[in-house]
């Protein structure tokens, strides 16, 4: 018999906001954003040229994240950058990826 102490169920408040994480990393294009800040920090033109996107759709979903405290803003003089602040998103894309190549 496990003697391995059980974790308490979620309530309804937790399991909503994983919901709502899970919901914002089904976009491709927010993954694709991810992707492209989650070794240095970039501005939004850096960003729209590493995803192919166009300015006004990167800016909506780097708005989205930041508001769920995924990605940090981080003012340079006129120049804003962003970073990922959750590093545990990139780590559940990394788990997602090693359990696809399996």
């Amino acid at each position: 018999m496990s003697t391995r102490k059980q974790k308490p169920l979620l309530s309804d408040a937790e399991l909503e906001q994983i919901a709502r994480h899970f919901r914002l990393l089904g976009e491709p294009m927010r993954l694709k954003i991810l992707q492209a800040v989650c070794q240095t920090p970039l501005t939004v033109t850096e960003i729209v040229a590493a995803t192919g996107a166009t300015q006004a759709n990167v800016s909506k979903h780097l708005a989205l994240l930041a508001a769920a405290g995924i990605l940090q803003r981080q003012r340079d003089g006129q120049r804003v950058f962003y970073g990922v602040q959750e590093r545990l998103v990139i780590e559940l894309c990394e788990l997602v990826r090693a359990q696809l190549a399996e």
